[in-house]
């Protein structure tokens, strides 16, 4: 009787399969609509934003030609309903020029996107770098990159953005031989990038800490490891978690920066299209042509937004204490 109930057991036993890391990360984000929603909605702007040179150079859309007929002549409001939305003009044109409107919410979120995404691999490669070396060396070397740290924590980014923009673009342009946009651009990228790395090396420096420890790392240099083969052959691997849950969350925080930048006036400059060059110019027509306001500030809401949602989602998934009920 005890032979036939294990037998039975043993029939109707369930194989228990292992699953990656990644497969658990991958079913947890399927379960998590919210984040599948805001990541399909974050590709889609990633995708106007590649496509808007070609959609531009393919005369689709065109961001600078100005309709004059469209706004009762140069410098009055459009003459149509909504700011001018018509079947050539989705989103309307802009008063006192006529450009159309659409064409450039596009064009400036491929400005918005590339400094952003420029500027997050400039502090996650920073991040990275220093927070490894800084939590394996330890000792004097682990203190004189916290003091660096701290130091670069001290300055007020913002400040430091607006303080530093003329003197830094003009010597851009010199340097590079090159127009005030793209000296613009280059500018915020190495600010931003560079303001943004000491948060993440801390993050880093507190996983490296508790990693170096471990049998692997151990083991590597029993036999013969050396630096740069413990730092990115052993500890790099095991990184990749909260080196893409600091991408994400640090995306939406560049856009907000670098439209905030162009609304003040420091950042990119008309007539190039930007977020902050387009709210900027839009403030002063919110009662007369609210949708001049209004569509600009949606679009930067949901680009902000979405890129947020899927930031959170990743980090929820990554992180096996997560309550994913």
């Amino acid at each position: 009787m005890a032979e036939t109930t294990l037998e039975e057991a043993r029939d109707g036993a369930v194989a228990i399969v292992g699953r990656t890391p990644w497969q658990i990360t991958r079913s947890r984000l399927l379960r998590d609509k919210v984040t599948l929603i805001a990541m399909g909605v974050a590709i889609l702007f990633v995708i106007l934003a590649a496509i808007a040179p070609l959609l531009t150079t393919w005369k689709l859309i065109d961001p600078y030609t100005s309709h004059t007929d469209l706004v009762g002549g140069l410098g009055s409001l459009p003459t149509g309903n909504l700011g001018g939305i018509s079947s050539t003009h989705w989103l309307g044109v802009e008063p006192g020029t006529g450009r159309d409107l659409f064409s450039r919410i596009v064009s400036g979120l491929t400005v918005s996107l590339l400094v952003s995404v420029c500027a997050a691999l400039v502090s996650v490669t920073l991040g990275t770098i220093i927070g490894i070396i800084s939590g394996t060396a330890g000792g004097r070397v682990d203190w004189l990159f916290s003091r660096v740290i701290d130091f670069v924590l001290s300055f007020p980014q913002t400040l430091m953005l607006i303080a530093l923009s003329t003197i830094v673009i003009d010597a851009l342009e010199s340097a590079l031989n090159v127009a005030r946009t793209p000296a613009s651009m280059v500018f915020m990228i190495i600010v931003m990038g560079f303001f943004g790395w000491p948060s993440f090396a801390r993050i880093i420096r507190g996983q490296v800490l508790s990693l170096k420890e471990r049998e692997f790392v151990e083991a590597a240099r029993s036999l013969g490891a050396g630096r740069m083969r413990i730092y990115f052959k052993e500890l790099l691997p095991h990184l990749w978690a909260p080196i893409l849950v600091y991408s994400t969350l640090i995306m939406p925080q560049n856009i907000a920066t670098e439209a905030a930048l162009g609304f003040l006036g420091v950042g990119i400059q008309a007539p190039t299209p930007s977020f902050g060059s387009i709210l900027n110019d839009s403030v002063h027509y919110a009662i007369a042509d609210p949708a001049y306001f209004i569509f600009p500030g949606v679009t930067l809401f949901l680009v902000v937004l979405a890129f947020n949602l899927v930031g959170d989602g990743f980090r929820d998934a990554l992180d096996p204490k997560a309550d994913r009920q």
